[in-house]
């Protein structure tokens, strides 16, 4: 199986390269807003676009040939995830440029990149992470990235080829919330409450900020803007190296006790969950928190470490009681209350994440060895996917 990693690296701008790669990035998103403008509307195919547009990008633009290309490519990938979401490509910022093995190459710590008027050679900060995961794999491309706050890096995308997963007889089940971050079918938790200390006090820090922000002086609503910024970096920050650690852990778990891994598939929960009357601070907290980006480390963690891993049907994982697969027979009721769980049936009590990850084992047993248990789901579309094609993922 393999497997496209992104490694994020630190890239050391001289001043006078500077005024190069502003010029570049500028040009290109340039171009690919002049594509988008002029492209029919609905055209999505790479080939039909680079067909109709590319001899007029070159002469326009004065871009390179594979950064013609790439302009192209990307107007056509984000017109279909624009298309996806239900809304409407309008431009460009001038925030990152795409290159591949023919605009790259890398010599240690050294990048060599095409710009507008030709090469230029950047130092990277490599970490011995990333030389390690560089001298593994098979460097596919990179994408030049300014943000927010002026720094650059060089986003390189790698090719590995992981061995294939393993075939295990046990499951770890692993239920993911906001009172615990994540809960094992071991009994072991990952508390979520200073987490949630942490970003209510960050919530607070920002309402202040943002009032300030919107009142006072020109010079205080600029400086309130700046700190706004460095405080999103510092939350983002948090949230993933706390998903960082929580992930490893358990992928370490597994792969010591000879498990694979079972998941709830929680596509689409924040907009489903956004649909039911709750609080502004309830929206916040499940909204704010990087679910999401949590399982994808686990995913990715999991294939590099050939541990199997299974995304399970979430529903009634923790409504159904794990001892005795009852459920409570009134609708709308529920033998769970917050963080506990009491079966009316057979008279279990204990903790309700404890029992939710219960429930994903068993259907993970199901699923990893058909008729392992009384419980059944089906794989999903997206680890289907994950069995058949390349996946990608992006780490620091």
């Amino acid at each position: 199986m393999k497997q496209l990693l992104t490694l994020v690296c630190k890239i050391n701008v001289k001043p006078e390269q500077l005024v190069k790669v502003q010029e570049t990035f500028r040009t290109f998103s340039d171009a690919c807003s002049y594509v988008n403008q002029e492209v029919p509307e609905k055209l999505t195919n790479e080939i039909a676009m680079q067909s109709l547009i590319y001899q007029d990008v070159r002469a326009r633009f004065g871009l390179p040939s594979q950064l013609a290309i790439h302009a192209i490519r990307r107007v056509c990938s984000n017109r279909k995830t624009a298309k996806s979401k239900g809304d409407l490509l309008e431009s460009f910022a001038p925030t990152s440029v795409t290159y591949d093995i023919r605009t790259l190459s890398l010599k240690g710590n050294i990048a060599s990149l095409t710009l507008l008027g030709g090469r230029e050679k950047f130092a990277l900060g490599l970490s011995n992470y990333h030389t390690g995961k560089l001298s593994k794999g098979k460097i596919k491309g990179a994408v030049f990235v300014l943000h927010r706050d002026g720094r650059y890096t060089l986003n390189i995308q790698i090719e590995t080829n992981p061995d294939a997963p393993e075939k295990v007889n046990k499951v770890l089940g692993v239920d993911l919330g906001r009172t615990d971050i994540a809960a094992t079918s071991d009994g072991e938790s990952f508390s979520g409450k200073q987490i949630t200390e942490v970003r209510n006090k960050y919530a607070q820090v920002r309402q202040s900020i943002q009032k300030k922000a919107s009142k006072g002086t020109r010079s205080t609503r600029r400086r309130a803007r700046r700190l706004l910024q460095r405080l999103s970096g510092k939350e983002r920050r948090f949230q993933s190296h706390t998903n960082h650690v929580v992930s490893k852990h358990l992928v370490q778990l597994a792969k010591t006790t000879n498990r694979a891994i079972a998941l709830e598939d929680l596509t689409g929960i924040r907009e489903r969950n956004n649909e039911l009357p709750r609080s502004k601070t309830e929206r916040r907290l499940s909204n704010s928190w990087a679910f999401f980006q949590l399982r994808q480390f686990l995913i990715y963690k999991a294939i590099a470490a050939s541990i199997p891993l299974i995304l399970v049907n979430p529903a009634y994982t923790s409504q159904t009681c794990h001892k005795c697969n009852h459920i409570h027979p009134v609708r709308g009721q529920s033998y769970r209350n917050g963080k506990r769980f009491a079966c009316g049936h057979c008279g279990w009590k204990g903790d309700a994440d404890y029992n939710g990850a219960k429930n994903i084992e068993a259907i993970g047993l199901n699923i990893n060895q058909p008729g392992g248990s009384e419980l059944a789901c089906s794989l999903s579309d997206h680890v289907l996917g994950l069995l058949k094609t390349p996946s990608s993922y992006e780490v620091g």
